[in-house]
């Protein structure tokens, strides 16, 4: 009797709690955010009955002005949502583009994510939800059914860091099962990202697998390291820890990185069947990175053949006093000399470095070197480095 009486109570319980399970799981899928509609608008929606005010915040609303470290940038706008009798508040966007966006919920003067979209990416310390709306270059952005390349976390040594450090590097598809060589693109972050920066932000593997398998770029490896030499890994995932990434950290611009580049080149090129020399390699990089990519790619002025300056911040700050930024003029007239197959600039014309660019490429007009440029709508924004990625990979190695 006792045992039946047992059972019979274990039974109620677990029925109370499937009901609780259940009742949540199914409250949660009756609301769909974001919604994309056939017409390329897109309804965001949030359960939140006790709020009394709901915005969305994201890349997809018009820009207007924030302050950041860097001095006043572009910022996402915002828009109000409206509740409905059931505590349900909705927004519907314009038409937008194709285009890979992100956005953020605002309740109550606190941000945060949409709990119905999983779908997340970190940036610096933010996070926020991002979809798609395909077509066009966003059709870059999108995993598609075609062969794909493989993604890997390695660790190298780097004796003139004096520690083994975290890097991700893209090999194209076919990699492993040839025996083929390989060309090299060294692809690098901007101030406050990391060696996941590229990966998750830029969408390079979609980009690299969608350009490979419609024969618009050559197959090649990429490799994005981390270039905040304090650092052996992005935050959380080395031996610092779980802590707040911040947005510049110590000795990132002070010449370290650009000096003990090589420690990478030589990691990629004893590891992988690559193409080890000058024509075969190419370097680029965003902002922070597009300064680095200056400055490795004059500092060792004969070891690549393709450079890419993306909203590159360019010359030394006042406190910079590395050997790397010694004679800046003349290696960059070595490098000019040496010769090399595509210079590469592009920013976009609302850039807070839009100024330092135009005298940069004054500068290079100057000295009679040579430079492809590209100038684009926006501003200092991932938008338009997936763009420059997806327009760059395809001159290299050609």
């Amino acid at each position: 009797m006792k045992k039946n009486l047992l059972l019979s109570l274990l039974f109620l319980t677990f029925l109370g709690i499937s009901s609780q399970a259940q009742e949540a799981l199914f409250r949660a899928q009756q609301i769909i955010s974001p919604e994309i509609h056939e017409d390329n608008t897109v309804t965001f929606r949030l359960l939140a009955p006790d709020a009394k005010s709901v915005q969305v915040t994201g890349d997809f609303l018009p820009t207007v002005k924030i302050d950041s470290p860097m001095g006043q940038v572009d910022g996402p706008g915002k828009a109000d949502l409206t509740k409905n009798d059931k505590g349900v508040w909705e927004y519907k966007s314009q038409v937008l583009g194709p285009e890979l966006y992100n956005y953020s919920f605002i309740i109550d003067g606190f941000t945060t994510t949409d709990p119905n979209n999983p779908f997340l990416i970190r940036d610096v310390a933010s996070v926020t939800n991002i979809f798609i709306i395909g077509g066009g270059h966003a059709d870059l952005y999108k995993t598609n059914d075609i062969p794909h390349g493989t993604v890997a976390r390695r660790w190298y040594d780097s004796p003139g860091l004096g520690m083994d450090r975290r890097i991700t590097i893209y090999t194209p598809p076919g990699y492993e099962s040839s025996t083929e060589k390989y060309p090299v693109l060294y692809l690098l972050h901007g101030a406050g990202g990391d060696e996941e920066a590229w990966i998750s932000l830029g969408r390079t593997a979609q980009i690299m697998d969608n350009l490979i398998a419609e024969g618009k770029a050559k197959p090649m490896i990429v490799v994005m390291p981390n270039a905040n030499v304090i650092q052996d890994a992005a935050p959380g995932e080395g031996s610092l820890g779980y802590y707040k990434p911040q947005f510049m950290v110590p000795k990132t611009m002070d010449g370290t990185y650009e000096a003990n580049f090589m420690d990478i080149i030589k990691f990629v090129e004893s590891n992988y069947r690559v193409k080890a020399d000058k024509a075969n390699r190419a370097i680029a990089g965003l902002s922070m990175g597009g300064y680095h990519t200056m400055h490795i790619s004059r500092y060792y002025p004969n070891t690549f053949d393709y450079v890419g300056l993306y909203s590159a911040a360019i010359m030394p700050r006042e406190d910079a006093t590395g050997k790397v930024y010694s004679d800046i003029d003349g290696t960059l007239k070595t490098q000019m000399e040496n010769g090399y197959k595509l210079y590469w600039i592009a920013i976009g014309k609302t850039d807070f470095l839009y100024k330092a660019n135009t005298e940069y490429r004054e500068k290079l007009d100057g000295m009679g070197m040579k430079y492809e440029y590209i100038e684009s709508e926006g501003g200092h924004t991932w938008r338009n480095w997936r763009v420059y990625l997806s327009d760059f990979a395809p001159k290299l190695f050609q």
